[in-house]
Protein backbone atom coordinates (compact mmCIF):
# COMPACT_ATOMS: atom_id res chain seq x y z
CA UNK A 1 0.00 0.00 0.00
CA UNK A 2 2.83 2.42 0.84
CA UNK A 3 4.47 1.65 -2.50
CA UNK A 4 1.35 2.85 -4.33
CA UNK A 5 0.67 5.81 -2.04
CA UNK A 6 4.14 7.35 -2.39
CA UNK A 7 4.02 7.68 -6.23
CA UNK A 8 0.48 9.06 -6.05
CA UNK A 9 1.50 11.68 -3.46
CA UNK A 10 4.58 12.56 -5.53
CA UNK A 11 2.42 13.02 -8.62
CA UNK A 12 -0.10 15.26 -6.77
CA UNK A 13 2.65 17.43 -5.25
CA UNK A 14 4.40 17.76 -8.65
CA UNK A 15 1.19 18.80 -10.38
CA UNK A 16 0.36 21.44 -7.77
CA UNK A 17 3.93 22.79 -7.85
CA UNK A 18 3.81 23.16 -11.63
CA UNK A 19 0.40 24.84 -11.42
CA UNK A 20 1.70 27.26 -8.78
CA UNK A 21 4.58 28.26 -11.05
CA UNK A 22 2.43 28.84 -14.12
CA UNK A 23 -0.57 30.64 -12.59
CA UNK A 24 -0.39 34.44 -12.69
CA UNK A 25 -1.98 36.60 -10.02
CA UNK A 26 -5.38 38.00 -11.07
CA UNK A 27 -4.17 41.61 -11.59
CA UNK A 28 -1.47 40.38 -14.02
CA UNK A 29 -3.95 38.15 -15.85
CA UNK A 30 -6.16 41.22 -16.48
CA UNK A 31 -3.16 43.25 -17.68
CA UNK A 32 -2.11 40.48 -20.10
CA UNK A 33 -5.70 40.29 -21.48
CA UNK A 34 -5.77 44.07 -22.10
CA UNK A 35 -2.38 44.01 -23.81
CA UNK A 36 -3.35 41.04 -25.98
CA UNK A 37 -6.60 42.77 -26.99
CA UNK A 38 -4.71 45.89 -28.09
CA UNK A 39 -2.35 43.96 -30.39
CA UNK A 40 -3.16 44.22 -34.12
CA UNK A 41 -4.89 41.18 -35.56
CA UNK A 42 -2.80 39.23 -38.05
CA UNK A 43 -3.99 36.70 -40.58
CA UNK A 44 -2.45 33.26 -40.53
CA UNK A 45 -0.97 33.68 -44.01
CA UNK A 46 0.61 37.01 -44.89
CA UNK A 47 -0.77 38.54 -48.07
CA UNK A 48 1.90 39.18 -50.68
CA UNK A 49 1.42 42.52 -52.35
CA UNK A 50 2.46 42.57 -55.99
CA UNK A 51 5.72 44.42 -56.60
CA UNK A 52 5.18 47.85 -58.10
CA UNK A 53 5.07 46.92 -61.76
CA UNK A 54 4.91 48.87 -64.93
CA UNK A 55 4.58 47.35 -68.35
CA UNK A 56 8.19 48.22 -69.25
CA UNK A 57 9.70 46.17 -66.41
CA UNK A 58 7.31 43.28 -67.14
CA UNK A 59 8.20 43.26 -70.84
CA UNK A 60 11.93 43.64 -70.14
CA UNK A 61 11.75 40.58 -67.89
CA UNK A 62 9.74 38.62 -70.48
CA UNK A 63 12.17 39.66 -73.22
CA UNK A 64 15.09 38.30 -71.17
CA UNK A 65 13.67 34.82 -71.85
CA UNK A 66 13.58 35.05 -75.64
CA UNK A 67 14.80 31.81 -77.18
CA UNK A 68 14.07 29.57 -74.18
CA UNK A 69 12.69 26.40 -75.79
CA UNK A 70 9.04 25.38 -75.85
CA UNK A 71 8.31 22.53 -73.48
CA UNK A 72 4.79 21.27 -72.89
CA UNK A 73 3.44 21.52 -69.31
CA UNK A 74 6.51 23.38 -68.04
CA UNK A 75 7.07 26.75 -66.38
CA UNK A 76 10.77 26.53 -65.61
CA UNK A 77 13.22 28.72 -67.56
CA UNK A 78 15.98 26.13 -67.07
CA UNK A 79 13.90 23.50 -68.89
CA UNK A 80 11.49 25.46 -71.07
CA UNK A 81 7.98 26.90 -71.14
CA UNK A 82 4.61 26.13 -72.57
CA UNK A 83 2.51 29.23 -73.35
CA UNK A 84 0.68 29.52 -70.03
CA UNK A 85 3.78 28.49 -68.09
CA UNK A 86 5.64 31.42 -69.64
CA UNK A 87 2.89 33.99 -68.98
CA UNK A 88 2.36 32.68 -65.46
CA UNK A 89 6.10 32.74 -64.74
CA UNK A 90 6.45 36.34 -65.94
CA UNK A 91 3.54 37.68 -63.87
CA UNK A 92 4.41 35.58 -60.80
CA UNK A 93 7.88 37.13 -60.81
CA UNK A 94 6.18 40.45 -60.01
CA UNK A 95 3.99 38.99 -57.26
CA UNK A 96 0.78 38.53 -59.26
CA UNK A 97 -1.27 35.45 -58.55
CA UNK A 98 -2.29 34.29 -62.01
CA UNK A 99 -3.52 30.99 -63.41
CA UNK A 100 -1.18 28.31 -64.69
CA UNK A 101 -3.59 27.12 -67.39
CA UNK A 102 -4.40 29.07 -70.57
CA UNK A 103 -8.12 28.31 -70.13
CA UNK A 104 -8.14 29.81 -66.64
CA UNK A 105 -6.72 33.11 -67.92
CA UNK A 106 -10.18 33.78 -69.34
CA UNK A 107 -11.37 34.54 -65.79
CA UNK A 108 -8.21 36.39 -64.70
CA UNK A 109 -7.81 40.15 -64.56
CA UNK A 110 -10.23 42.54 -66.19
CA UNK A 111 -11.52 41.92 -69.70
CA UNK A 112 -10.86 44.71 -72.17
CA UNK A 113 -11.08 45.17 -75.94
CA UNK A 114 -8.38 44.84 -78.56
CA UNK A 115 -8.88 48.56 -79.35
CA UNK A 116 -8.06 49.40 -75.71
CA UNK A 117 -5.16 46.94 -75.45
CA UNK A 118 -2.11 48.04 -73.48
CA UNK A 119 1.41 46.65 -73.33
CA UNK A 120 1.38 43.94 -70.65
CA UNK A 121 -2.20 42.76 -71.32
CA UNK A 122 -2.76 39.04 -71.88
CA UNK A 123 -4.06 37.89 -75.27
CA UNK A 124 -6.12 34.70 -75.21
CA UNK A 125 -6.42 32.51 -78.30
CA UNK A 126 -7.90 29.21 -79.41
CA UNK A 127 -5.57 26.27 -79.79
CA UNK A 128 -3.92 25.78 -83.18
CA UNK A 129 -7.28 25.00 -84.83
CA UNK A 130 -9.18 28.30 -85.00
CA UNK A 131 -12.43 26.47 -85.87
CA UNK A 132 -12.48 24.84 -82.44
CA UNK A 133 -13.43 27.85 -80.31
CA UNK A 134 -11.82 26.61 -77.12
CA UNK A 135 -9.02 28.46 -75.33
CA UNK A 136 -5.64 26.93 -75.97
CA UNK A 137 -2.97 29.65 -76.13
CA UNK A 138 -1.93 32.87 -74.33
CA UNK A 139 0.65 35.61 -74.86
CA UNK A 140 1.55 39.05 -73.49
CA UNK A 141 1.14 42.25 -75.52
CA UNK A 142 4.73 43.28 -76.27
CA UNK A 143 4.25 46.46 -78.28
CA UNK A 144 1.58 48.57 -79.96
CA UNK A 145 2.43 50.96 -82.76
CA UNK A 146 1.25 52.05 -86.21
CA UNK A 147 2.09 48.64 -87.65
CA UNK A 148 -0.10 46.88 -85.07
CA UNK A 149 0.25 44.72 -82.00
CA UNK A 150 3.13 42.35 -81.29
CA UNK A 151 3.05 39.84 -78.47
CA UNK A 152 5.58 37.69 -76.67
CA UNK A 153 4.74 34.06 -76.00
CA UNK A 154 6.09 30.52 -75.83
CA UNK A 155 5.23 29.07 -79.20
CA UNK A 156 5.06 25.40 -80.14
CA UNK A 157 5.18 26.46 -83.82
CA UNK A 158 8.16 27.20 -86.09
CA UNK A 159 10.16 29.12 -83.51
CA UNK A 160 9.47 26.41 -80.89
CA UNK A 161 10.28 28.69 -77.95
CA UNK A 162 9.77 32.14 -76.45
CA UNK A 163 9.37 34.55 -79.35
CA UNK A 164 7.77 37.83 -80.42
CA UNK A 165 4.99 37.53 -82.99
CA UNK A 166 2.75 39.94 -84.90
CA UNK A 167 -0.95 39.86 -84.10
CA UNK A 168 -1.74 39.09 -87.74
CA UNK A 169 -4.42 37.21 -89.70
CA UNK A 170 -3.51 33.79 -88.30
CA UNK A 171 -3.63 34.98 -84.71
CA UNK A 172 -6.55 37.35 -85.34
CA UNK A 173 -8.56 34.32 -86.48
CA UNK A 174 -7.64 32.51 -83.27
CA UNK A 175 -8.19 35.54 -80.98
CA UNK A 176 -10.82 35.06 -78.27
CA UNK A 177 -10.32 37.82 -75.71
CA UNK A 178 -7.87 40.08 -73.94
CA UNK A 179 -7.51 40.67 -70.21
CA UNK A 180 -5.59 43.24 -68.23
CA UNK A 181 -3.67 41.95 -65.20
CA UNK A 182 -1.56 45.06 -64.40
Amino acid sequence: MKKILIPILFFILSATAVKAQTTLPVQYQELVKKLAASLPKTSEEPVKEPKPTNSTSLIDFAKSMLGIPYRYATSNPKIGFDCSGFVSYVFSNFGFKVPRSSREFSAAGKETTIENAKVGDVLIFTGSNSKVRRIGHVGIVYSIDDSGIKFIHASSGKSHGVTITEFNGHYKNRFMKIVSIL
